[in-house]
């Protein structure tokens, strides 16, 4: 019973105190003067740094825009002249035999720059060598095969066309070529033959030497004569 009494005292004297300090401060606060409420400073508010978007690392989608190819001026055109063909007898490429070839390039000797001999061998038998050596004083071309006859026969002998050479055959002065004058036919043939004592050579279409035969030739019917050829040897293969 006593405990309680103590706990309701207790509040009323609290209360008595409070009322009395509070009667206090209202007295205080008739006698000085209220101040004015401060006015509220504003303030910048402070910037949140932003950071910047980030750079895109992927390469744009779009293709770049094609762009005309540019044009390269092509050089003039030079005007040069091709150079001139050599005169110098090279091949017989489209020699027609009578001494003219494709180009119209070769000069060939003609009587009056060669001299012709004919000279008998000892092999092979039934031969005869023709020599022709140019005299003058400027080369020619021994062309084709020479054309011969014997004393006063019309048409030539045969001509040995698997002795034609790889190239005509040009001379300088003192130079000379070689064909081989094959006399007799193959033995047992049925020929006609005479001795004779010149044999005439035709250089060309139009340009003839007669030349004394070496005594006791004897020919017949298979008479030939090979191609003019640069080295005595070659000629007598045939």
């Amino acid at each position: 019973m006593r405990t309680t009494v103590r706990r309701l005292a207790l509040p009323a004297a609290a209360l008595a105190a409070a009322l009395a300090l509070t009667a206090c401060q209202s007295s205080d606060q008739e006698a000085a003067p209220v101040p004015a409420p401060a006015q509220p400073t504003q303030t910048t508010p402070r910037a949140t740094p932003t950071q910047a978007p980030a750079t895109p690392t992927t390469a744009p989608t779009t293709a770049p825009a094609t762009t005309a190819p540019r044009r390269t001026t092509a050089p003039p055109a030079t005007s040069s002249a091709p150079a001139p063909r050599p005169t110098t007898a090279g091949n017989d490429k489209g020699d027609d035999g009578a001494g003219h070839d494709d180009a119209g390039t070769l000069r060939p000797c003609t009587a009056g720059d060669v001299k012709v001999v004919a000279s008998k061998v000892t092999r092979p038998l039934n031969h005869l060598a023709l020599t022709v050596t140019n005299t003058g004083a400027r080369p020619c071309d021994a062309v084709g095969a020479p054309l011969v006859g014997f004393d006063h026969s019309q048409a030539p002998i045969r001509i040995v066309e698997e002795s034609k050479p790889q190239a005509v055959v040009r001379l300088a002065p003192g130079e000379s070529a070689y064909a081989s004058l094959i006399l007799t036919g193959e033995p047992g043939e049925d020929t006609h033959g005479m001795t004779v004592r010149t044999i005439k050579v035709n250089l060309t279409a139009d340009s003839m030497v007669t030349v004394t035969a070496p005594e006791g030739t004897y020919v017949d019917d298979g008479a030939a004569v090979s191609y003019w050829q640069r080295e005595f040897e070659d000629a007598l293969q045939f």
